[in-house]
């Protein structure tokens, strides 16, 4: 097993959390000091995480966090995994991982490539790129930083888990998001469920 540096948090400020929904949480949100990929990484804690907290690894989406895109299904994640965090108490790591670990502007020349008829991962492929360029050895120093070592981990992806167990966090459970299939990016999530193995129900993602 790799010896994980430790990080240290850096500073806790509490910041009310809104939603075009209606939907409204207060948070806390840390930043560190000490990160392996030296990212601006930030970890949302919601409610009272207690001995086991449920956890999410998010990775930064502009487009769909930020602008709404429907190409994929990040926003949606992201504002219910915000929510049944703060029901349970939990963190939600939000990391600085664009792309699947490609950055902004290879993501949108994979989109390009995607409109010609590639799927996400082809798209990465035939730029030269990893599939998916994440590591989570951030994630890992993160919540050792917050005293976290058991998770039940908020994901649909089994590589999230793999990684945080081999890096020392004990992942209890794996506790699947909802399906936010649209007509934009139902190929995207089948091409998630074929590739990676993610936990997502295929019959329920036939390409109309």
């Amino acid at each position: 097993m790799p010896q994980v540096p430790a990080a240290t948090p850096r500073s806790r400020v509490q910041v009310p959390l809104s939603f075009p929904d209606g939907y409204r949480v207060d948070a806390e949100l840390v930043t560190f000091h000490g990160l392996a990929d030296g990212r601006e990484h930030l970890a949302v804690v919601l409610g009272d995480p207690g001995p086991l907290p449920l956890v999410r690894l998010h990775s930064e989406c502009l487009t769909g966090d930020v602008f709404g895109s429907a190409r994929c299904d990040c926003g949606p994640q992201l504002r219910e995994a915000v929510e049944r965090i703060a029901e349970r108490g939990g963190v939600l790591l939000y990391l600085r991982q664009e792309g699947r670990g490609i950055g902004l502007y290879n993501k949108l020349d994979a989109y390009a490539l995607q409109d010609q008829g590639l799927d996400t991962y082809e798209a990465n492929t035939a730029l030269g790129l990893p599939e998916d360029a994440r590591d989570y050895t951030a994630a890992a120093q993160m919540l050792g930083a917050l005293g976290v070592d058991a998770v039940d981990l908020l994901s649909n992806n089994p590589d999230k888990a793999e990684q945080l167990r081999a890096l020392g966090v004990d992942v209890r459970d794996r506790v699947p998001t909802g399906v936010f299939a649209t007509d934009h990016n139902v190929r995207y999530l089948r091409a998630k469920v074929l590739h990676t193995q993610h936990t997502l129900p295929l019959a329920e993602l036939s390409v109309g």
